[in-house]
């Protein structure tokens, strides 16, 4: 094992480490050579010497094309494999399990759906995909997994997300590769892949108040939302069963998906696309609650199912 590189805890991992290091060996191919002649040069005729022009200059074609097309073959065949990497990474499995994170100066908080939190640790399922839905509470953060090397900025007022598969269990670092402010150098933790019977038991002897879309109904509740939005409220607002993942018309003319980042910027700054037939009316909620409050919100909202014709909200 190599004391200057990170362990390697996933196959996206090692497609990672075999790019940078074949990439490395044909520059040092290719750029070697001209380094070398360089300086055998720059020895051997350190005192100068008279150049006899009046020979023919020798010329391959096959050398020329060789050395122009090789090269550019070369790099051709990198650029589809790194896109052919990129393009996995951005395409999560449909049963990844998904745990939503919160960067804040200077700790992660990760939430599980079940309902267990954790601060600057995080525990995953070995051979599991996993999905990280990501925003910070103030600065740019960025979310750095060396062992699965890879990296996603986490930003304020937006929803970033990345997903892996690990496939070694063990401990490994986790890191804040964005400078966010004095204590930058101590917002790291802990990775933990644990087998599927320990996590199940991790799972089981965590201590957990309620799911994540548990806790989100209770804040419902808490700030009287359903005073609102439920059917049979005095004011008149939309109606919050299905919409999540629905296309929604707005007072503008535009129409757009309910995902996440929609019914967080709902509950945030409700003014800025408002639902068609509406008036701009819902006070914001940026002051009063924090971003993982926000976060178990949307997971209460997306728990919604669509209404059986005539039930209630």
């Amino acid at each position: 094992m190599n004391p200057f590189w990170p362990e390697r805890a996933s196959v996206y991992a090692g497609h990672i480490d075999l790019l940078m290091w074949a990439f490395t060996g044909v520059v040092a191919l290719l750029a070697g050579p001209v380094f070398l002649l360089i300086l055998w040069f720059a020895i051997k005729y350190r005192r100068g010497q008279a150049a006899d022009r009046e020979h023919v200059i020798d010329q391959s074609m096959w050398i020329e094309v060789s050395w122009a097309v090789i090269p550019f073959v070369l790099t051709v065949g990198f650029f589809v494999y790194a896109a052919w990497i990129f393009v996995g990474l951005q395409r999560a499995p449909a049963d990844a399990l998904t745990i939503d994170v919160v960067a804040k100066q200077w700790m992660w908080k990760f939430q599980h759906p079940e309902g267990q939190r954790e601060i600057d640790d995080l525990h995953v399922p070995v051979d599991q995909p996993v999905k990280l839905v990501m925003t910070s509470q103030d600065v740019i953060h960025s979310l750095y997994l060396p062992a699965l090397r890879i990296k996603q900025d986490v930003l304020p007022g937006r929803y970033t997300s990345l997903w892996f598969k690990a496939d070694r269990p063990g401990t490994y670092r986790v890191i804040c590769s964005q400078f966010c402010g004095l204590d930058h150098s101590v917002m790291g933790g802990r990775f933990i892949v644990m087998r599927q019977a320990d996590y199940a038991r991790w799972l089981a002897t965590s201590q957990v108040d309620a799911s994540l879309a548990g806790q989100g109904k209770a804040l419902y509740a808490r700030l009287g939302c359903g005073g609102c939005h439920d059917a049979r409220s005095a004011v008149r607002a939309p109606s919050l069963v299905g919409l999540a993942g629905q296309a929604t018309p707005l007072q503008d003319g535009r129409v757009v998906t309910a995902d996440a980042q929609y019914l967080r910027d709902s509950v945030m700054a409700p003014n800025r696309d408002v639902a068609a037939g509406y008036p701009a009316a819902m006070p914001t909620y940026a002051n009063l609650i924090g971003e993982d409050q926000v976060t178990a919100l949307v997971a209460y909202l997306q728990s919604l199912a669509p209404a059986r014709s005539g039930a209630a909200s």
